[in-house]
């Protein structure tokens, strides 16, 4: 069996940045697409909202910048908005032009949805399941391209740096170079080395390190973590979001990773209003916008509601709207729940906060490209400033498509402009492992990293909990290099180092901030630094 693949571009993900940047790339030289399970099981294929961008009369490049820039709580890149919001129509008609079925209006006109934390309606959509229709047109158009090679059940390992050839020394911390990865064949279990001349992450989200989460079970922080080992600079990982409103499941373990199913945004949107389990309708006490208020208030709302009356769950009513309304507009949420037992056109649907968005992630330039030299990164798994502290509805899809057509532009002139020169890479080497019998410590150690950051890394912080948030996945995490060391990789084993990984980042992260803003909210820092400007948190991996 052939234990080497070589290509011009590497691609990690297929979501929508991963397919996106495959047909932009492909334009011009070869892709390998690799992901961990099938093509369609990424955090896009789950988006329900839809894609914020100015394509109505009414609405204008600076009405979206500056939405966003709010939403961010001060540390929004105003450039890197720009960027995304002004050619975020453009990547919409790519969309388009390769199939994509947005929904229209009675008028034929794009039926424009609005958002919390949005001033006017601007989110394009495919009734509540965008996102499975954005991915299928992108998975559709990827498959028929010669310049793709798409491989399926592909887990990446590591990135191939100086550190993997023994080239790294001191002095090229700061000046080294990713030349494609070391990759996991789950079917062969094989591990192949893929050589390239530049790889991009697009890995998707890391909500899996929650026991509450909205993303699918493969979001387990891997591009993140690949990232950080390899020495490449992260920020603003202390920035999580969750959504507000995930449907409460009250059989729900922490032993799966079972993705919690989300109750969109667009649903406050058309109306619904939050209420605690007795009635009261409670948004009007935290935020004069009430039920549209951004997401990091309404969460901490319905958590302050929660500890105030020991519920679990509130309740988000949507009953007051005519039943043909709430099916037509929101055919999937209804199918969902009513599979569960719960009509919402005749009853509120219960709610609970999840783990759902990275707001911060590997730091890129404009054109999508690390500190490390051939590696781009775009989607979920970056910081390229368009979130800042907070970030706004329906803007991710957006971000995710602007910066994948980006990370084309930046490679082909890195390609175009650079002698690339592979060196000899060493094929992997795990002579001397066994094979893992005892997987009982990997479920239980899964269990226990995400019950130990939902417990003490969640919604509300203070130093107390993020210490021992430290000090236990630390223990964790050398119980587990000390497993991993001896052992023969699957699939189980890497995306528990790979969660460990991630959940150290965000702790180290959050003891940096030592104030409350935007998705960071610490009872030992309550108020928000007026340090101007405010100030990004860089971490960076010293001994890749």
């Amino acid at each position: 069996m052939n234990n080497e693949l070589n290509t011009d571009v590497l691609i990690i993900g297929s979501g929508i940045a991963g397919l996106f940047s495959a047909l932009k790339i492909a334009e011009f030289t070869n892709v390998i697409v690799v992901t961990k399970k099938d093509e369609t099981d990424s955090s896009t294929n789950y988006a329900q909202g839809g894609i914020a961008s100015v394509l109505g009369n009414y609405d204008s490049y600076e009405s979206h910048i500056q939405d966003t820039l709010i939403a961010g709580a001060g540390l929004c890149d105003p450039k890197a908005v720009e960027i995304m919001v002004k050619e975020g129509p453009e990547r919409i008609k790519d969309l388009i032009k390769i199939g994509t079925k947005f929904t229209l209006n009675k008028n034929g006109n794009y039926d424009l949805a609005r958002e919390g934390g949005h001033s006017v309606a601007r989110i394009v959509h495919a009734k509540d399941l965008t996102g499975k229709e954005v991915e299928r047109a992108l998975i559709q158009e990827v498959n028929s391209h010669k310049n793709i090679e798409v491989k399926e059940d592909y887990f990446a390992i590591d990135l191939i740096t100086e550190h993997n050839v023994n080239l790294l020394k001191d002095s090229q911390l700061d000046n080294r170079n990713c030349w494609g990865a070391y990759v996991l064949n789950n079917n062969s279990n094989a591990v192949i080395k893929i050589s390239a001349k530049a790889t991009v992450l697009a890995t998707g989200g890391l909500g899996q390190v929650y026991l509450h989460t909205t993303n699918p079970g493969i979001a387990t922080g891997d591009g993140f973590s690949m990232a950080y080992r390899a020495g490449a600079r992260m920020a603003n990982m202390e920035f999580i979001q969750f959504h507000p409103t995930a449907l409460f499941q009250p059989n729900k373990t922490n032993g799966n990773k079972e993705r919690t199913f989300l109750i969109s945004e667009a649903v406050r949107g058309f109306g619904g209003k939050l209420k605690t389990i007795n009635g009261e309708y409670f948004m009007a006490k935290y935020d004069e916008r009430k039920d549209l208020a951004p997401r990091d208030i309404v969460a901490r709302a319905i958590d302050n509601e929660l500890k105030k009356s020991g519920d679990e769950y509130v309740l988000l009513d949507i009953t007051h709207k005519s039943a043909k309304e709430i099916v037509d507009h929101f055919p999937n949420i209804y199918n969902t729940c009513l599979s569960k037992g719960i009509d919402i056109t005749k009853e509120p649907i219960p709610v609970v906060p999840a783990a759902h968005y990275a707001c911060g992630g590997v730091m890129i330039n404009e054109f999508s490209a690390t500190n490390i030299k051939g590696l781009f990164a775009c989607g979920e798994v970056t910081m390229t400033g368009v979130h800042g502290a907070n970030r706004l509805a329906s803007n991710s899809l957006l971000e995710a498509l602007v910066y994948a057509n980006r990370a084309a532009i930046g490679i082909k002139d890195f390609m175009k402009n650079n002698v690339i020169k592979i060196p000899e890479i060493p094929s992997w080497d795990d002579s001397g492992t066994l094979t893992a019998d005892e997987k009982i410590l990997i479920t239980h150690n899964f269990k226990e990293v995400k019950q130990t950051m939902w417990d003490y890394v969640g919604i509300v912080r203070s130093n107390m909990r993020l210490e021992r948030a430290a000090k236990r996945i630390h223990t964790i995490f050398e119980e587990m290099e000390e497993f991993y060391k001896r052992t023969k990789v699957f699939v189980e084993i890497l995306e528990l180092r790979n969660l460990i990984a991630a959940a150290h980042i965000i702790i180290k992260s959050a003891r940096m901030r030592k104030e409350s803003r935007g998705l960071h909210y610490t009872i030992d820092y309550p108020e928000t630094d007026n340090i101007n400007p405010p100030q990004n948190t860089i971490i960076q991996n010293k001994n890749p």
